[in-house]
This record gives C-alpha cells, sequence and structure tokens, in this order.
C-alpha cells in the first residue's frame, strides 16, 4: 500500500503583503479540499515571524499532489502573490512508521 504524500510547504510574505498573501492563500483552500486525493489541506501563521505562512498538507498519492500543483485555483493564488513573496519551500515527505 502507497503511503499518503505529506507536504509541509512555507510561505515568507515580503514586509507590506502580508495581508495580500493571507489574502492569497486562505482563497486556495476550499477548491483544494474539494480536489481529488485531498486529504488534509491546513494553513497556519506563525505567531512569532511576521508574514511566515505554513501550509501542512496530506494528499494521497503523489500524482495528486502533482495534478494540484497545475491546478487553476494554485495558478491564480501564485499570480496574486506574484512579486509579494520573499521564500517558498516545499518539503515532500512520508511518515515514517
Amino acid at each position: 500500500m502507497t503511503k499518503p504524500l505529506t507536504i509541509v510547504a512555507t510561505i515568507q510574505a515580503l514586509p507590506g503583503h502580508e495581508n495580500d498573501v493571507e489574502k492569497a492563500l486562505l482563497e486556495v483552500i476550499p477548491p483544494t479540499l474539494a480536489e481529488p486525493g485531498c486529504i488534509q489541506y491546513d494553513l497556519h501563521r506563525d505567531l512569532q515571524k511576521t508574514g511566515l505562512f505554513l501550509f501542512f498538507e496530506n494528499w494521497s498519492t503523489r500524482e495528486e499532489w502533482d495534478a494540484h500543483m497545475e491546478s487553476s485555483h494554485l495558478a491564480a493564488m501564485k499570480k496574486a502573490t506574484d512579486g509579494k513573496l520573499e521564500e517558498t519551500i516545499i518539503f515532500q515527505m512520508a511518515k515514517v512508521d
């Protein structure tokens, strides 16, 4: 049996763009949760570092996450945050049993 794919993505907004970035990230959640294979898609805000967000995601398969990465709502989020991000780091992980 294939293990679910866990994604941990950190997104750092540039100073002054925190609200715009948060709005764009929030808008992508409902359509993502409706995607095939999306088990979990939670957005978190760092309590100590301004403008730092983290997505914690679980997907049934890598292929379903790959399809998510090509989705129109993710493309819209990328367009809305263009020029407003300092850094995005994506970790692709599997649970250790």
